[in-house]
């Protein structure tokens, strides 16, 4: 791994909660994504990501979504059947004012709705990840 990236990978590591061992699935890369945030993971975890069509069980997953994307609810719904017991979703949007930035509160809201919370949220480079966990995990 060991790629030249935008992140400090310690950084990111602490912002993401992720170390070495960890699984993380990848779903909705495009073109607008940030390479270098998936990369970087990569090299905290010591592994490539899952894409987006595998069944394993993963520690976390990165769900990179924009408006218009479709029904944040249902995704959620769907990726949380990858998730091992205290797994977390990082919801990547785009930041306020760029092309594709979410509704104000759709990431909570659409938590709330499929049982999860939000626990923490980081500007990482252009995108806003918030990051949900079931309710009660810790």
């Amino acid at each position: 791994m060991n790629a030249t990236h935008s992140f400090s990978v310690p950084d990111l590591a602490r912002i993401l909660g992720l170390s070495e061992g960890d699984t993380v699935q990848e779903i909705g890369w495009d073109e607008d994504c940030d390479s270098s945030l998936s990369e970087a993971v990569e090299d905290i975890i010591d592994a490539e990501l899952f894409d987006e069509d595998s069944t394993e069980i993963c520690t976390a997953v990165l769900l990179w979504w924009r408006d218009g994307d479709g029904d944040l609810v249902d995704m959620l719904v769907d990726v949380s059947r990858n998730l091992d017991d205290g797994g977390r979703i990082w919801v990547l949007h785009p930041g306020a004012g760029k092309p594709g930035a979410l509704e104000s509160g759709l990431v909570s809201e659409s938590a709330q709705i499929v049982g999860m919370v939000q626990t923490k949220a980081a500007l990482l480079g252009q995108w806003q990840g918030s990051c949900l966990v079931s309710r009660g995990a810790k």
